[in-house]
């Protein structure tokens, strides 16, 4: 199983990011704009639209206040298995540390998958800093 880890530092507040990030329903206009042009929550679930032209179904797993962090697994596409998580944590300067971790199979996704979230990773940098 291939195992995707990126960590960002954002120049926000961690409450900032965590109520941007927690609106799962809003990811095309709070979190990742231009990179999701459309997010339509169904019940348990959403459908993403990227700025690619791909759209996935992804089930939302936990959005956790206490931890600050938001789980979810794409399902169908061509993905055998997939599960993330991306959680908001302060740095002890006031600023978030956002780290995105992604399982999935099959194994020779992982690179195209990988690109995707260091381009989602760069999007909420720069989306979050501007707020």
């Amino acid at each position: 199983m291939a195992s995707i880890h990126q960590e960002t530092l954002i120049d926000a507040r961690p409450e900032d990011v965590w109520a941007a990030l927690r609106d799962v329903g809003a990811l095309h206009t709070r979190l990742v704009p231009g990179f999701v042009v459309d997010t339509k929550l169904e019940d348990g679930a959403r459908i993403v639209t990227f700025g690619n032209g791909m759209v996935v179904r992804e089930l939302i797993v936990d959005v956790c206040d206490e931890t600050r962090r938001v789980a979810w697994s794409v399902v169908g596409g061509r993905f055998t298995h997939h599960n993330a998580s991306a959680q908001v944590f302060d740095d002890g300067t006031g600023r978030t540390r956002f780290v995105w971790i992604a399982d999935l199979l099959p194994h020779e996704i992982a690179g195209d998958i990988r690109a995707l979230i260091v381009q989602g990773s760069a999007v909420i940098k720069r989306t979050m800093e501007r707020r």
